[in-house]
């Protein structure tokens, strides 16, 4: 009977040790995973502060792209304009010197 008073002992120790360990194990894998989160916050934040900054560039972008494909019609409409009026002024040119005037 004391054998069994001593193994039933032995062994509700056993278990009990066993479970402090598995406790505080866990306890530490919960503090490391807080730990870690934690750490990542900052980062996390940092990527998303880069992320929206690169979209407002690429925003900027698009819009300074809209406006130079504007601005490369303009000129090649006012090229052609040009060509016209230069041709006109060299016409009425040639029609001054048909008329027998210098200037």
């Amino acid at each position: 009977m004391i054998i069994a008073g001593v193994v039933a002992g032995v062994f509700a120790y056993t278990e009990l040790t066993s479970r402090l360990v598995s406790l505080e194990t866990s306890r530490e894998l919960f503090t490391n995973d807080l730990l870690k989160k934690s750490e990542q916050v900052p980062v996390d934040q940092e990527q998303h502060f880069l992320l929206e900054d690169l979209y407002k560039s690429v925003e900027k972008m698009e819009k300074t792209q809209e406006l130079n494909m504007t601005n490369k019609v303009n000129i090649e409409f006012l090229s052609s304009q040009l060509e016209k009026a230069l041709e006109d002024i060299e016409n009425l040119k040639d029609k001054v010197r048909e008329n027998g005037k210098s200037y």
